[in-house]
This record gives structure tokens, C-alpha cells and sequence, in this order.
């Protein structure tokens, strides 16, 4: 046995999956992320604790790479023996979100002609499955968008239909004990609701205590039930002289509450001081009429005016204070979702991220942001490709400490 609990992190995006499992103790071993901005984002963020993830263990194409490449697999658990000391079969984790469109918010907003059935980034759920039974992993966690359990591959499909077949090639894994669940992020510490499917598959040589009144059947941890307010979570950041130069470079107050002491600390335990270096803090300009529309809603319990009504989506001012139901928002790719709770504008990128509970020493690669098609991409002229500019980047992610609460149940199954 090896010291390090490794995993491999498929369809990784911009790392806060593999952040959380790393915060719960272990250790990622490969990346595979097709989107190079997102993988550049992962990769910056490692590059001193886990050298080999750039110098060797990185991918863009799953199916290029690995699952339709001879011999992949086997050279890949011969590199693993090499340079981590871990045979097949002694890999701790297979963990992975493959990209399901148009089965999110947005991508509900997004529709196109095309079908889902027709999407060929829909299957790629099967490629994982391939991965796991390559490398045989001692555990292995899916996850994805709620939307995924009530989709149809056409129109005139059935409800849930997706699922179901995404369900039953995952149970063809017969050496697994596998479970889901759809679990919403608030209650496991996460400033937004957020509603996920998170599917666990435990290898049956490791026993658990199977009783389904727990989540998961026990393989998914217990709620805690610990999220901050919007308030704590941004009023160490808060600039009152945001407009002067539409960025704020260093911390403009202390850390006061927990979890600013928390997102603040660095790799190396120092906790950032006021003065010390802020990044990704950058406003959007607005136009007066936007800015005056912003301040009516903040002053007015999130109504907009009616003659500044638009067919686009409705915006919402983010609360300072959660209500009874505790948080009600789900972070997308759209910065201009939400309104700041104080100053009439939308969020930064590092308000963002702290909604995904990023530490603030988290940097992110690529373009800020980006237009409609270019982030949406346009399936019905084939064009599979998508932008992930920043904000889509850490709206795409799993939220760290959603991944932390589970890494740290999932490392006591496999003790």
C-alpha cells in the first residue's frame, strides 16, 4: 500500500472537484480536462505540490489519449507503478463530471433544434466507465447536473430516459456496490443550493455499512449543514471605491469571520492580511442606465422596473443573509446572473469563485469572460466547441467543499 490515497480526475474543468479531494487527503494522479484554458487553470494551481500532473500526467482528449488509444491503459498503470508505487488495482479513486448539454440552466435557456441524442458529448459518460474498468479503482465518483435525471434524448422521449441509460451502464460495473443521490450543495457548507447527482460506486472487496436510511446507502457522508452568509463570505473584499479604477488590487480590510480566515489562507498557512495582494477583483463597466437598474432592485427587495424589463433571463440581487430555506442560488456561467447585495453592479470573479468556496489564493486562466455562442457553442451548425471563459470556468465546477465532505467520507471507506 501507498502512503498517498490517488485519484484520477476525468472531465476535471478548472479543478474544484480534484480541490476538495485534496483538501480531504488525497492526491490527484492524471488530469484529463479537453478545454485547454480550464486545464491550464488546473494545472497553475499544482504545478509546486504535484510537478508530474504538467510534466507527464495531463490530457485533453479522453478518447484520444485513452479510451480509443492501444495499449493506453496499460502503459499509463505501468507509469502509475514507476513514479507513485501503486500497482492496478491499487488506485484509490476514479472521479469525473462528463459534460451532459443542455441538461443544465443555461443549457435548458440554450435550446437548439438539435437533439440530445445527437450530441456527441452526451456519451461521453461511457468513456469513464472505460477508465474505471481499465484501472479498476478501489472507488469511483460520478457526478453531474440535476437535469440529467428528468432528461429526454428527443422531444417526444420519455422523462428520465437519459438517465436511466446513463444508470444502467454504470451498474454493469459488477464488482461495485453503487448508489446516487441528488444532493443540493447547501448542505454540505456551500453558499448556494445547488443540486447535483452524485453517484458512488464502492469495489466489493471493501465493506460498508449498507442501511438505506443513510444518503447514499451510506457510501455519500452525512449533511453538516454549515454554510456561511453572503455577508461574511464577501464583506472582507468589499471596496467603496470599487468605480475609481473598476478593480481592487490588495485586501481592502482584515479577515474577520471563519470562513474569510479560511478562503484567505494560503497553500502555506499564512492567512492575507489587509494590504496584501488581491486578485481577480476586476468590476464590470456598466452603463448608467444598468447601474440605476441594479440600485432600484437592491433597494427594492430585487424588483425591476418595468419599463427595464427584457426578455433576457431574470436577474436576482444576491442576499446578504440567507432566508429559513437557507441559500436559494445556483451559480452558472453567467456573471450577470446575480446583483451584488450592496453596490449596483454584478459579481467578480473572485466573488464568484468564493461561491464555489475557491481559496483566494485560486487563480484561474483564459479570457474573463465571453459572448453568447462562443461560451454556448452552436450545435445546430455542428459546432461542438465551447469557450470557458473564467466566470464559466468556476461556474461549471463542483463546489471545494461539497468535494471535501465527500473525499473525507470516501477515504474512511477505503481505510
Amino acid at each position: 500500500m501507498t502512503k498517498h490515497r490517488y485519484f484520477v480526475d476525468l472531465f476535471a474543468g478548472c479543478g474544484g472537484l480534484s480541490l476538495g479531494l485534496e483538501k480531504s487527503g488525497f492526491t490527484p494522479a492524471y488530469v484529463n480536462e479537453i478545454d485547454p484554458d480550464a486545464l491550464e487553470s488546473y494545472l497553475i494551481n499544482r504545478e509546486n505540490e504535484f510537478p508530474l500532473l504538467r510534466k507527464k500526467y495531463n490530457s485533453l482528449d479522453i478518447q484520444n489519449n485513452l479510451t480509443n488509444k492501444k495499449n493506453a491503459f496499460e502503459k499509463l498503470s505501468s507509469s502509475f507503478e514507476e513514479d507513485y508505487g501503486f500497482k492496478n488495482g491499487e488506485l484509490d479513486m476514479v472521479v469525473g463530471g462528463p459534460p451532459c448539454q443542455g441538461f443544465s440552466a443555461l443549457g435548458m435557456r440554450r435550446t437548439t433544434s438539435i437533439h440530445r441524442k445527437n450530441i456527441p458529448s452526451n456519451y461521453l459518460y461511457k468513456d469513464m466507465i472505460k477508465s474505471i474498468k481499465a484501472l479498476n479503482p478501489k472507488i469511483f465518483l460520478f457526478e453531474n447536473v440535476a437535469g440529467l435525471i428528468h432528461g429526454r434524448w428527443t422531444p417526444k422521449g420519455v422523462k428520465g430516459e437519459i438517465w436511466k441509460d446513463v444508470e444502467n451502464e454504470f451498474k454493469k460495473l459488477k464488482n461495485y456496490n453503487i448508489h446516487f443521490e441528488l444532493l443540493r450543495a447547501k448542505d454540505y457548507g456551500v453558499p448556494q443550493n445547488r443540486p447535483r447527482i452524485i453517484m458512488i460506486g464502492l469495489r466489493k472487496d471493501f465493506k460498508y455499512e449498507n442501511d438505506n436510511t443513510l444518503p447514499g446507502n451510506g457510501l455519500i457522508p452525512n449533511p453538516t449543514n454549515d454554510f456561511p452568509d453572503i455577508s461574511d463570505l464577501f464583506s472582507d473584499i468589499l471596496d467603496s471605491n470599487y468605480l475609481e479604477n473598476l478593480e481592487t488590487k490588495k485586501y481592502p480590510s482584515k479577515a474577520t469571520k471563519p470562513i474569510q480566515i479560511k478562503l484567505r489562507t494560503t497553500r502555506k498557512g499564512k492567512i492575507l492580511a489587509k494590504g496584501d495582494e488581491l486578485t481577480e477583483q476586476k468590476y464590470s463597466k456598466h452603463s448608467k442606465k444598468i447601474i440605476e437598474k441594479f440600485q432600484h432592485m437592491i433597494e427594492n427587495q430585487g424588483e425591476i422596473p418595468e419599463e427595464m424589463k427584457t426578455k433576457k433571463f431574470v436577474q436576482r440581487v444576491i442576499p446578504k443573509m440567507w432566508g429559513k430555506g437557507g441559500p436559494n442560488i445556483t451559480v452558472t456561467s453567467l456573471p450577470d446572473d446575480f446583483v451584488h447585495y450592496l453596490q449596483p453592479r454584478s459579481l467578480t470573479v473572485r466573488e464568484w469563485a468564493r461561491l464555489q468556496l475557491f481559496p483566494d489564493w485560486y487563480q484561474f486562466s483564459g479570457p474573463r469572460t465571453t459572448g453568447g455562442r462562443k461560451r454556448a457553442g452552436d450545435f445546430s451548425n455542428g459546432d461542438w466547441k465551447r469557450q470557458t471563459p473564467r466566470y464559466t470556468q468556476i461556474g461549471n465546477a463542483v463546489p471545494v467543499k461539497l468535494a471535501e465532505e465527500i473525499g473525507k467520507h470516501l477515504s474512511k471507506l477505503i481505510r
